[in-house]
């Protein structure tokens, strides 16, 4: 974390709108693609974002500015997702319920891809099988491109945690991609 975010940090703190601001446009895309990547859907993921950054400004008087922004922006965006899992989860186990008038089916699962398939399940087991701290070290590694070093300053933490963290989620990724490789 630099000393700049620590201190729009504690500018947000105080009501500041121009800090928030600058936060907001330093770290909306990152946050976007984090979160896109987990909900596989744009629309979703930008009112996931939106909601993250309002929520973030709504309780601006409990920020810690000593802490990572995107610490807290990645936790709120998470709890956000599996919100929004788990209302999707509750529509699906009532929906056998409602009749279906004339729907139809146009997906023929021979014609879908192996790779397409291959990525699809990659997104299930990350979003499924890795630990929260693993997931999101994770996603920044290999979906955002962003270093180690870089990581282990975003979310105040040690290279060295970020590396154990990778290398868990990759030997929990083979293990379960057995099938595929």
């Amino acid at each position: 974390m630099t000393d700049t975010e620590q201190h729009l940090l504690g500018k947000v703190k105080g009501g500041d709108k121009s800090a928030f601001r600058k936060l907001f446009y330093n770290y909306h895309e990152s946050l976007f693609r984090f979160v896109a990547y987990r909900v596989k859907d744009e629309d979703l993921a930008d009112d996931i974002t939106q909601e993250t950054f309002l929520r973030v400004w709504k309780t601006r008087n409990s920020i810690q500015p000593k802490k990572s922004f995107f610490s807290l922006i990645a936790r709120i965006s998470s709890n956000l997702c599996y919100d929004h899992f788990r209302h999707l989860e509750v529509r699906q186990r009532h929906e056998s319920s409602i009749p279906d008038y004339g729907g139809s089916d146009t997906h023929d699962p021979e014609m879908i891809n192996q790779g397409q398939v291959f990525q699809e399940e990659i997104q299930r087991l990350v979003n499924e099988k890795l630990p929260d701290k693993c997931r999101n070290i994770f996603i920044l590694s290999r979906i955002e491109g962003k270093s180690n070093p870089e990581i282990a300053e975003l979310l105040d933490l040690s290279i060295r945690t970020v590396e154990n963290q990778i290398y868990r989620a990759i030997k929990i990724l083979k293990k379960n991609l057995n099938n595929y490789l």
